[in-house]
């Protein structure tokens, strides 16, 4: 896999649980007082504004038994309609946010200047793990060792 899609993936984790808890609730709470509103507008075989205008008014209070009366009334042909609508424009909008979070190259979220450089004590070739000038968590720069031992200290000094 390559790097932009496996850093979206860590980064997003969280978000693709409360984008499927999000969606249920949208589902629930809001799809179907619109589509049961939709069929109970055009019972009749026309639209009739009013009625849809107040059918809503009133399921929009009670989501749950709404939801119940879409299967009951018949309305599940609209709910489902309505439900795909809303679902591809909400994934979209997920997608656009799951893109715009993919790391901009290979070594984003790396951290510079510690010892991560090496891996399974190679730095202890060079570095001692016990005492000397402290450079990180257990990496030590000897005193007592042969050649250049000069330290460029970089970062704040606080005395206060």
């Amino acid at each position: 896999m390559n790097y932009k899609l496996e850093g979206a993936l860590r980064r997003n984790r969280k978000n693709f649980i409360i984008f499927a808890i999000l969606w249920v609730f949208i589902a629930v709470v809001l799809v179907s007082p619109i589509a049961y509103s939709y069929h109970m507008a055009t019972v009749s075989g026309e639209m009739n504004a009013e009625v849809l205008v107040k059918t809503f008014g009133s399921s929009i209070t009670d989501p749950l038994g709404t939801f119940g009366a879409v299967f009951t009334e018949g309305a599940v042909g609209n709910y489902f309609s309505t439900l795909l609508a809303v679902t591809i424009f909400y994934a979209l909008f997920f997608f656009i946010g799951f893109v715009r979070t993919a790391p901009k190259n290979e070594f984003t979220d790396i951290e510079h200047g510690s010892s991560d450089w090496s891996q399974r004590g190679e730095q202890y070739q060079i570095l001692s793990k016990n005492k000397g000038i402290i450079l990180a968590e257990d990496n030590y720069l000897p005193v007592d060792k042969r050649g250049n031992v000069n330290v460029l200290v970089v970062g704040r000094i606080r005395i206060w």
